[in-house]
């Protein structure tokens, strides 16, 4: 496996790779790689002959006040278990690498960012589109491989390569999750122990108001109410931005269950200092 720090370089070795006839797959990552992210990794090993992993911590996405400082780095710790899940190639650029310092074109997807999460960290997703796009422009692979637990995120990503006629396959990867369900998340180790546990409620919380979908419960507005109760009820859960049912693909808000397409019921709250997002999908067609 190769590290790569330059642009340059890295569009050299995809260009001799694409020149070989080889399937290219590419992982973008923060780093500070848990088994979500190796989920993904191998995933593009089983699909492509060649891939890459990005990891970089883009200091766009992040607002004023947020982790961009103490955002878990640890580079050698990711090159091990990127090379033992099947990755060929790291990059991993400084950020003076992908913003020179007159810098001064963003990309905004209109609409899908003005809610959820986008309504609580403002410009972060203007920060998301702009580094993947420009991601996709350094290192052009055939398919990229994202986690379904950044639904929005997915969303938006999906909704600028349709737009942008970007020529990439976007792969939807289930979410990893522990064994009492919490979703795998770098910024899980920000968590006491005390927190940790009772962490576990937020796909609880999650699954029943999936069940009660499921059941034939057709007004939104009163699982939502029930969801909120039973999260506010925990005192280690200190704030919540919101939690939704949404339509899956344009990211409205449902009211009536019942003349509903695919459904995300998804969440972001804050346990002690650490905000944490997750949801479930519920696809009616199958």
């Amino acid at each position: 496996m190769k590290i790569i720090k330059k642009i340059e370089q890295c569009r050299g070795i995809l260009e001799d790779l694409k020149k070989q006839g080889l399937i290219i797959g590419l992982v973008p990552t923060m780093g500070y790689l848990h088994e979500g992210h190796l989920s993904l990794a191998r995933k593009a090993r089983s699909q492509c002959q060649k891939v890459f992993m990005t990891i970089f911590v883009n200091p766009v996405q992040f607002g004023p006040g947020e982790d961009l400082e103490k955002y878990p780095r640890d580079l050698k710790r990711d090159a091990a278990l990127a090379e033992d899940n099947g990755i060929d190639y790291i990059f991993n650029p400084e950020a003076g690498e992908i913003y020179k310092k007159d810098h001064s074109t963003y990309v905004q997807v209109e609409g899908l960012p003005d809610m959820m999460c986008g309504a609580y960290r403002p410009g972060h997703f203007k920060g998301v589109a702009t580094v993947v796009l420009k991601l996709f422009n350094i290192l052009p692979a055939h398919k990229a491989y994202f986690g379904m637990k950044d639904f929005q995120q997915l969303a938006i990503i999906k909704k600028m390569v349709k737009d942008l006629d970007i020529n990439i396959g976007i792969v939807e990867c289930p979410t990893v999750r522990e064994e009492d369900g919490l979703a795998l998340s770098s910024r899980n180790k920000y968590l006491a122990p005390d927190e940790r546990k009772n962490a576990s409620i937020i796909y609880r919380v999650l699954k029943t108001a999936q069940k009660k979908i499921l059941s034939g419960k057709k007004q939104a507005g009163v699982i939502k109410r029930e969801a909120l109760r039973e999260l506010q009820d925990n005192n280690y859960i200190k704030n919540i931005d919101y939690f939704d049912i949404r339509d899956a693909a344009s990211l409205e808000e449902i009211k009536d269950i019942k003349t509903a397409g695919d459904i995300v019921i998804a969440t972001a709250v804050t346990i002690g200092q650490t905000r944490l997002i997750d949801n479930v999908v519920i696809n009616k067609k199958k």
